[in-house]
Formats: C-alpha cells, sequence, structure tokens
C-alpha cells in the first residue's frame, strides 16, 4: 500500500505565498508522475501541474507563471510553491501520484488526504 501525506496548507492573504509538500510513503518500487490537483466549492476537480519524474513540469493556465512545481526523488517528495495568490485560489488542494508497487506491476493512482488552501483578506 502507498500512502501520501500533504502539508503546507492554510489561511493567506491575496499576493502571498504559500509551499505544499506531499511525501509518498509505503511499499514503492517506481513513482512516476506526481500532480497537484485542486477541488473548489461546487467546482469539478482540476489538475494544476504536474511533474514527471525528470522534473518536467505541465500547469494550468489560470497558475502559470505563479505556480511551480518541483519534486525530490530521493525523498518521493513533490512540492507546489504557490505565489501571488488570489482568493480564486481558494479550493482543497490534492497530491496524486502514479505508483509501481512492484517490478512486475502496473501503476496505479493514488490520492492525498487534501490540504486546504484559503486565500482571503
Amino acid at each position: 500500500q502507498v500512502q501520501l501525506v500533504e502539508s503546507g496548507g492554510g489561511l493567506v492573504q491575496p499576493g502571498g505565498s504559500l509551499r505544499l509538500s506531499c511525501a509518498a510513503s509505503g511499499s514503492i518500487f517506481r513513482i512516476y508522475n506526481m500532480n497537484w490537483y485542486r477541488q473548489a466549492p461546487e467546482k469539478q476537480r482540476e489538475l494544476v501541474a504536474a511533474i514527471t519524474n525528470d522534473g518536467i513540469t505541465n500547469y494550468a493556465n489560470s497558475v502559470k507563471g505563479r505556480f511551480t512545481g518541483s519534486r525530490d526523488n530521493a525523498k518521493n517528495t513533490v512540492y507546489l510553491q504557490m505565489n501571488s495568490l488570489k482568493p480564486e485560489d481558494t479550493a482543497v488542494y490534492y497530491c496524486n501520484a502514479r505508483v509501481a508497487t512492484t517490478p512486475t506491476t502496473l501503476p496505479s493512482n493514488y490520492w492525498g488526504q487534501g490540504t486546504q488552501v484559503t486565500v482571503s483578506s
């Protein structure tokens, strides 16, 4: 089994910054993409940032230039640096990872429990 644990959420004023972390643990053979999603109240969950195991990143248009994703493969950890935060960034942020638990099993998707980010004055 694989566990993803997020941290770093909280309340911040517009224009402020937060850094989210997500650490994977458990029966891990290889981690492929590690991603950040978010879900605002009454909205669908959306992909915010995707980070390959080579560190290549892709972002939603709404966060380009403000958010930066990165990962530390040695620590099985992915980060999301969020700058110039706006009220519309308020959401629960979820970590997602595609993980193979053995050399012969196909990778599966795993999710963290989510961390609340609230941008408000």
